[in-house]
């Protein structure tokens, strides 16, 4: 068997191992687990004052991530119901809908209408840590036939060079 980089691997596994629903719950979570991730790490750069990050505000008014997240899952909702199938399975969408989710998600509260407990230290850290796992676990559990796949192509190639 002939040696296959990792990456070719991946890909190879990803086409012939999930259909298209699959591949596109497996982009969106890992869409929604890296923005997640990402925005946590930029919302306590801009409160720390490190780096070259900054609220955005339009008039005084701060613009906060969820209506990004809002605009994003109501274009996605658009081509759900006028895309074409093609355009449904496409990745964009699927990274659309994963990014656009962890944008509402990470200010649930400001849509809920309760008190801006954005920095609030209370409760933050148990959230944060409960959305990051939970969404690092779907990703795996939706990777999961990708990576048997590699992992039993693997042994099936040192099985050869042994």
């Amino acid at each position: 068997m002939e040696k296959v980089s990792v990456i070719t691997e991946f890909r190879d596994a990803y086409r012939s191992e999930l259909d298209a629903s699959q591949q596109s719950a497996l982009i969106s979570w890992l869409a929604f687990t890296t923005t997640f991730s990402a925005v946590r790490g930029v919302t306590h750069a801009i409160k720390a004052g490190k780096g070259p990050f900054r609220n955005l505000s339009v008039g005084g008014e701060h613009l906060h991530h969820y209506m990004w997240g809002i605009g994003m899952v109501s274009g996605v909702g658009a081509v759900a119901v006028r895309g074409t199938e093609e355009l449904r399975r496409h990745p964009v969408t699927a990274a659309s809908y994963g990014t656009g989710l962890a944008l509402i998600v990470d200010e649930f509260a400001l849509l809920l209408d309760l008190k801006d407990v954005y920095w609030a230290k209370q409760g933050r850290i148990s959230v944060d840590l409960a959305i990051v796992a939970s969404s690092v676990a779907a990703t795996y559990f939706a990777a999961l036939p990708v990576l048997r796949k590699v992992a039993h192509r693997r042994r099936e190639e040192k099985r050869e060079t042994d």
